[in-house]
Formats: C-alpha cells, sequence, structure tokens
C-alpha cells in the first residue's frame, strides 16, 4: 500500500510504499483510511518531539481519521503507539478505540475538527468541573486548537470567554467565532485587566507566555476567594514554565493537564460521538482543506502549522 512515510525526524513524510499492516485479535480491524487530519499533535509525532515519541522510525504518521469498514460503514477512529498511523491507504483499528459516524456525516469535516476540538472539549467536560456561565480565558487563541476552544467553550455554556493570542489577524476574527473579548498578548492595556477575573483557563502555549499571563492575573485579581483553574494543554511555546510563587500562594489557584494519559482513552472515546454530532450540526465553524495523500510533502511543507488540512488517499 502506499503511505505518508517518516524516515528521518529532521524531514517531512514523503509518499511511499509500506506494509500493509496486520490485525491481530478479534478487536482489530483494516480499514480503508477515507480522511486523516494534519494536526499540530501530528506534526509533533512525525518529528519525534511528542511526549509520547519512542523514536522508532520508519514510521507513519496519523493519529486519528475516518475510515471504511469492509462493509462500507464509516468509522471515526482514534489510534494507540503505531508506526502505521492513519496517513495511509489502510490502517488497522481498534475497535474498542472508535464508533460508527452516522447517515451523512462529512468524513473530511470530521478529520479535520476532531482532534483539535476534542482537546478544549475533553478538558472542560472530563477534566474540570466547569459551570455553565463561567469565564473562559483561551490563551493561545489564534492557532488551530485555540480556535475551536473558543467555540466549544461557548457552546459548552461559558459565559464569557476572553481569546488571547498574538497574531492580529486571527484575532480580529475570533468574535465572529464566538469570543466576547479579544487580548493581543504584550500588549497594554493587557491580559492581566481583561481576564482580572477569568474562571477557567485553557491553555495552549506554556512556556513564558504562561508565566506572564499568570502573573498579570493575579496582580489584577478583584475577588481573592474566586478559584481560578488553569488547564495545561499545549506547549507551543516551551516546554516548562517557571510558575510564580505568589500566584500560587495569592490565589485559590489549581493547575492541572489536559491530554492522552490524564484522560483515559475510554474517557475520551465516550465524549467524541457529542462532538461529532456538533460537527454534523454546523454549530462549529471548520474550514478544511482535503489534499490528496500523494502530495503530504508539499502539504507538510507548504501550508502552516494551523491550517485544516486533511489528507485523503
Amino acid at each position: 500500500m502506499h503511505a505518508a512515510v517518516v524516515t528521518s525526524f529532521d524531514a517531512p513524510p514523503s509518499y511511499q510504499e509500506f506494509p500493509t499492516p496486520t490485525p491481530h485479535g478479534s478487536d482489530e480491524e483494516l480499514v480503508d483510511v477515507v480522511a486523516s487530519g494534519l494536526h499540530r499533535r501530528v506534526r509533533s509525532q512525525a518529528d519525534g518531539s511528542h511526549y509520547t515519541s519512542t523514536g522508532e522510525l520508519p514510521l507513519v504518521p496519523g493519529v486519528d481519521g475516518v475510515g471504511r469498514m469492509p462493509d462500507g460503514t464509516l468509522r471515526y477512529f482514534a489510534l494507540g503507539d503505531t508506526t502505521s498511523g492513519a496517513m495511509a491507504e489502510q490502517t488497522v483499528i481498534d475497535l474498542r478505540q472508535s464508533f460508527p459516524l452516522p447517515d451523512g456525516t462529512d468524513p473530511v469535516l470530521v478529520a479535520a475538527a476532531m482532534n483539535p476540538a476534542m482537546s478544549s472539549w475533553v478538558a472542560l467536560r472530563r477534566r474540570i468541573d466547569f459551570q455553565a456561565g463561567q469565564t473562559v480565558l483561551v490563551l493561545g487563541a489564534t492557532g488551530s486548537s485555540g480556535q475551536m476552544a473558543v467555540q466549544v467553550a461557548k457552546r459548552l455554556g461559558a459565559g464569557r470567554v476572553i481569546a488571547a493570542g498574538r497574531n492580529p489577524k486571527l484575532l480580529a476574527a475570533l468574535p465572529e467565532l464566538g469570543a466576547d473579548t479579544i487580548v493581543r498578548l504584550g500588549e497594554t492595556p493587557g491580559l492581566g485587566e481583561a481576564a482580572a477575573d477569568v474562571d477557567v483557563v485553557l491553555d495552549y502555549l506554556w512556556g513564558q507566555p504562561t508565566v506572564d499571563a499568570m502573573t498579570a492575573i493575579a496582580t489584577n485579581r478583584n475577588d481573592g476567594d474566586r478559584r481560578l483553574t488553569w488547564v495545561e494543554i499545549g506547549s507551543v511555546a516551551g516546554p516548562t514554565a517557571a510558575i510564580p510563587s505568589a500566584a500560587l500562594r495569592a490565589l485559590p489557584l489549581q493547575i492541572v493537564g489536559s491530554g492522552q494519559g490524564s484522560v483515559s482513552t475510554a474517557g475520551i472515546l465516550a465524549e467524541l460521538p457529542a462532538l461529532v454530532a456538533e460537527i454534523n450540526s454546523g454549530a462549529l465553524r471548520i474550514d478544511a482543506r482535503a489534499v490528496p495523500l500523494a502530495d503530504v510533502t508539499s502539504a507538510w511543507q507548504g501550508i502552516g502549522p494551523d491550517a485544516r488540512v486533511v489528507l485523503t488517499p
């Protein structure tokens, strides 16, 4: 079969022959891949930087997608640790980590949206005790997952959504997605003033921007008894952050992570049919671009990391 194959962590995948994977056990099935999203999570898998990377090469990247079963039905699937990922003509799925899609589902939209949207959806539904009406700050709102997080927070009942990022053009578009307030990081008046009374932070940045944001919010907090829940989801700006001790002492601050491992696979999968329903309803704005699998190298190099690209064999 043909696949997008990574032979070096320093180079993008190339379209070439790769052995067809073989199912093992009654819970596994070989499926024809219909669509697989090129997400930031997949890029980190392909360059070996993701925290789950084993360093094994060669590998076919792709952590999720839509596959066609032998009977013709479509299923959304998530893959575990494997070198035979979703960016191929075929892959092996674990039926326990997949579910059938309703008739009329657009597989390209599902493949484009599920991975970036599930990070905020699962964080708010499974990782914390999120209450309708609370104020949510999306730190890193101009990225693909951050843009989806703005929409997801609103759909799940946030009373106010604050979107913070650096790209002024993308920030300006976020009110159309549900942001009530936009803040360009590094500007004055800045995040501390806008987010002084925030309840939940969905953090896709980490690193120094997190330190700066946490310090600013702690300094400007109006209600010292109001709990602040900080959810670390991504680390675009750096893998470590020097958390200010004053923020921990001065605020009822809770810091948690949300991602693969901190939420069980079963817990994540339990949330996804409802997310598919949101996608099918048109409630989430998704600008997906389908690209042939054979063009994976040019797509990898020529399209920004936050574009919603879907590879179609």
